[in-house]
C-alpha cells in the first residue's frame, strides 16, 4: 500500500512541471467546446497521444467511447438536446453537459484566484475486481473506462490530482449536472446556515422558515427529518415516468407551476410519523431549499457562491437550476467543472477545511457524513445520513449519488476523492457497482494519510 506523502507532495509542487497554476476564474463555455487554461507545462487542449490517454497536461481525452452508437447519431455526432429531449439517452452526452443552458438556471460565481490543483507524474496503476453483473475478474483500472458510459473522471488525493480522464468528446470546461449529488451540498448549506444562527434548530418544521408552507404536511416536518429522508410523507420516487419524482420535476425544472412553494403541496399525504421511516424521497430536498432559500434571505446560488464556492477556491462558475420564481430546486440540477466538483470533494474530505480554512463546520460534515440509518433499514446497501450515502464500512467514507451514473466518493482517512460523471442509459443501471468496486480496488492501495 502506498499514499502520496507530504514530502512527495512537496515534492511535486518543486517539481512543477504538471503543476496547474492558481489561474483566475474561467467561465464554461460547452457550445464552444474549448478546452480549459491553467495548466503549465503544455498548452491548453494539448490532444492525447493516443485517444483517452494522457496527453503531455496529464489530461485523457477521448473522443468516443464505449456502446458509441446509443449516443450519436447518423453521422457520428452527439444530437443536440433542447427542452423537449434533454432527458433522452441518445441526447444525454450533450444535455448532461450543457443543462443549465437547456433549462432555467443561476450562477454562483468562482473568485478571481482559484486554489491550485498539484498533478501526480504519472496515473495510479492496478487492478480492481469487476463487479459481478458486468463480468468478473481482475482487471485493470482502464478496463472500466472501457466498458462504462463516463464523461469524466478524477481521482484525486489530497491536493494532487491521480487521475483526469473524459469520453465522448467532453473536457475540462464541461460543466456536467449532478442530479441528485446536489442533495449533498444543500444540506451543507444548512450546516452553515445553522453555525451562523441563521437556522436555530433542526428540531424547527420547514413551515418557521416559510411561510408559504404552512398547511403542508412538508411544512410541518423538522428539518433533521428532512435531511435524513424520513419525513413520513408519501413519495414515489422509482423513475418511470409518472411517478412523484416525475410531478415534482415536471412542477418545478418544467415550470408547471408557479414556483417556489407551491410544488411542495402536490405531495400533501402523511403516511408515518416524522423520523419513524426512511424513504429516498428528492421532495424532502426540495422542501430545504425552500426553507433555507427564506432563512437566508437571498438567493441560494448567490450566497452558495459567497459561503463556499469561493472560499473554496474555484476554478469557475456553478450553476443552478431553478424554477420560474427564482428558487433553485436544490434536489438536482447543480452544475459544475469537473475539477470543481473533486475541489468540493477534497473540502467535504478535509471535514469542511481546505487549505486551512474552515468553510463548512468540522462536526456538520461528521455528523452529515455519519449512517442515521442503517443500510438494512434503507435497502440500499448504502447506510443514508443528511443527504449523504454512507459506505457499509462505517469507517467515515461516504458518497454524493445522482441518476445515470453520476457519483463522488469520499475517504477522508486517505484524503482521497472520486469524482465521476456519466450517462448510463438508465436511472438504475448496474454499472454503479462497477464504479464502487474500482474505489474498493483504489483504496485497497491507497493508505490511510497520517495527520
Amino acid at each position: 500500500m502506498t499514499s502520496l506523502s507530504r514530502s512527495r507532495r512537496h515534492s511535486l509542487r518543486l517539481a512543477g512541471a504538471l503543476a496547474l497554476s492558481a489561474a483566475g476564474c474561467v467561465h464554461p463555455d460547452s457550445s464552444r467546446g474549448s478546452a480549459a487554461s491553467g495548466v503549465s507545462g503544455a498548452p491548453a487542449g494539448a490532444a492525447s497521444p493516443r485517444p483517452g490517454e494522457p496527453g503531455p497536461d496529464g489530461i485523457g481525452r477521448h473522443p468516443g467511447g464505449p456502446d458509441l452508437g446509443r449516443y450519436t447519431d447518423a453521422l457520428g455526432g452527439y444530437p443536440v438536446a433542447d427542452r423537449q429531449t434533454w432527458w433522452r439517452v441518445e441526447r444525454s452526452v450533450d444535455a448532461f453537459s450543457r443543462l443549465d443552458e437547456i433549462l432555467r438556471a443561476s450562477r454562483s460565481p468562482c473568485p478571481a484566484q482559484a486554489i491550485a490543483w498539484q498533478r501526480a507524474p504519472a496515473e495510479p496503476r492496478g487492478h480492481y475486481l469487476g463487479a459481478p453483473g458486468l463480468g468478473p475478474g481482475r482487471l485493470p483500472f482502464q478496463a472500466y473506462l472501457d466498458r462504462n458510459p463516463t464523461t469524466g473522471l478524477i481521482i484525486a488525493q489530497g491536493d494532487t490530482l491521480l487521475m483526469e480522464r473524459y469520453q465522448y468528446g467532453r473536457h475540462e470546461r464541461h460543466r456536467f449536472t449532478s442530479f441528485s449529488m446536489a442533495k449533498t451540498v444543500v444540506a451543507m448549506m444548512v450546516g452553515i446556515a445553522l453555525d451562523e444562527g441563521l437556522i436555530r434548530s433542526l428540531d424547527d418544521p420547514a413551515q418557521a422558515y416559510q411561510p408559504a408552507l404552512v398547511g403542508t404536511a412538508y411544512g410541518q416536518t423538522p428539518l433533521r427529518h428532512l435531511l435524513t429522508m424520513s419525513s413520513g410523507v408519501r413519495f414515489r420516487e422509482d423513475y418511470d415516468g409518472t411517478d412523484d419524482s416525475s410531478r415534482l420535476s415536471w412542477a418545478t425544472v418544467g415550470e408547471g407551476s408557479p414556483g417556489g412553494a407551491a410544488a411542495a403541496r402536490l405531495f400533501n399525504d402523511r403516511i408515518a410519523a416524522p423520523g419513524a421511516r426512511w424513504y429516498y424521497a428528492s421532495a424532502e430536498t426540495f422542501v430545504l431549499a425552500v426553507a433555507l432559500q427564506a432563512a437566508i434571505g437571498r438567493p441560494l446560488p448567490q450566497w452558495f457562491a459567497e459561503r463556499v464556492w469561493q472560499p473554496m477556491g474555484a476554478e469557475a462558475d456553478a450553476s443552478w437550476l431553478v424554477d420560474r420564481s427564482g428558487q433553485a430546486v436544490g434536489y438536482m440540477g447543480f452544475n459544475a467543472v469537473l475539477r470543481d466538483y473533486a475541489r468540493f470533494g477534497r473540502l467535504l474530505a478535509g471535514h469542511g477545511r481546505i487549505e486551512g480554512r474552515q468553510i463548512i463546520p468540522r462536526a456538520w460534515v461528521i455528523e452529515a457524513s455519519r449512517a442515521h440509518f442503517s443500510g438494512q433499514q434503507t435497502g440500499r446497501w448504502y447506510g443514508y445520513g443528511y443527504q449523504t450515502w454512507v459506505f457499509p464500512e462505517n469507517d467515515g467514507s461516504f458518497a454524493l449519488l445522482g441518476v445515470r451514473g453520476q457519483a463522488m466518493f469520499i475517504d477522508p482517512a486517505r484524503q482521497l476523492v472520486l469524482a465521476h460523471t456519466a450517462v448510463r442509459p438508465s436511472a438504475r443501471d448496474a454499472g454503479g457497482a462497477d464504479l464502487v468496486a474500482l474505489w474498493r480496488g483504489l483504496r485497497a492501495q491507497i493508505a490511510p494519510v497520517r495527520s
